[in-house]
């Protein structure tokens, strides 16, 4: 999929539902992690989710995509993907999804007064989602600044961003995220006293391979144990073909969690 555009390409998701702008070489170009994320959001979500962290806008428009009640507030801190979601918004095939859409180019990681006075108010939205960077600085890093900045993790950055998460979203609000299953002790501990009700759903390339990645979503002030969900499984066994439920989640025809 993509026809190139200056300084980035036109890529279609959902099967045409709806494109993406993106930078060809540097900075980070969505794919199937956001798409699994969006999907981890009900299927019958009518309010305001903020996708921190938006890059183009993927995850964010994916939501709007299947949940036609729903709104979305893009937040991208780095102003050359910034650039990249306004000209997401602005194509003609998204008018009707971006007409509930709106950017703010915002740090994530800022806390108390800093990050109200960004434009991330407290208690301002329903739902929140995020696929933070998860390499590890040890990790082979790439060159390129911009995409470093998407993909690299920094210390203490998920327990800064599930703390932003914590502080936007209204009493009850949501919070779901997409990361490697190494960043799930960290994610808990940040969790901890901020979200409960967790559901933990592991994502695995094949039927006998290790998870690659780990969704886990919770509700604020929630009281209910934690819930590990049956598996998501990409590929069927000997192939790489999509199996049936993972094309239908990565498509926007079905939620992660089955409502």
């Amino acid at each position: 999929m993509g026809t190139t555009a200056a300084e980035g390409s036109i890529d279609a998701f959902h099967r045409g539902r709806f494109f993406l702008a993106q930078p060809l070489h540097g900075g980070h170009r969505a794919g199937m992690d956001a798409m699994m994320l969006a999907a981890a959001v009900p299927s019958d979500f009518g309010g305001l989710v903020a996708d921190l962290g938006s890059g183009a806008g993927g995850a964010g428009l994916a939501v709007l995509a299947r949940c036609p009640r729903a709104r979305a507030l893009l937040v991208e801190r780095e102003p050359e993907m910034a650039e990249f979601a306004r000209r997401t918004l602005a194509l003609e095939a998204n008018e009707d999804l971006a007409a509930r859409a709106s950017l703010l180019v915002a740090d994530v990681g800022l806390a108390g007064r800093a990050r109200t006075e960004a434009g991330l108010a407290d208690r301002s939205v329903d739902l929140a989602i995020m696929n933070p960077p998860f390499n590890e600085a040890r990790d082979r890093q790439t060159p390129d600044g911009l995409r470093k900045a998407a993909h690299v993790m920094e210390a203490g950055l998920l327990e800064r961003w599930i703390r932003t998460a914590a502080a936007i979203v209204k009493p009850s609000g949501r919070i779901a995220l997409i990361a490697r299953p190494q960043s799930l002790a960290e994610i808990l501990g940040a969790m901890a006293g901020r979200f409960g009700g967790l559901e933990v759903k592991p994502v695995h390339p094949r039927p006998d391979a290790d998870a690659i990645r780990v969704v886990v979503r919770g509700r604020r002030g929630s009281r209910k144990a934690m819930t590990l969900a049956a598996p998501l499984v990409l590929h069927e066994a000997g192939g790489n073909r999509f199996s049936t439920e993972a094309d239908a989640i990565c498509n926007g025809r079905a939620s992660l969690f089955g409502d």
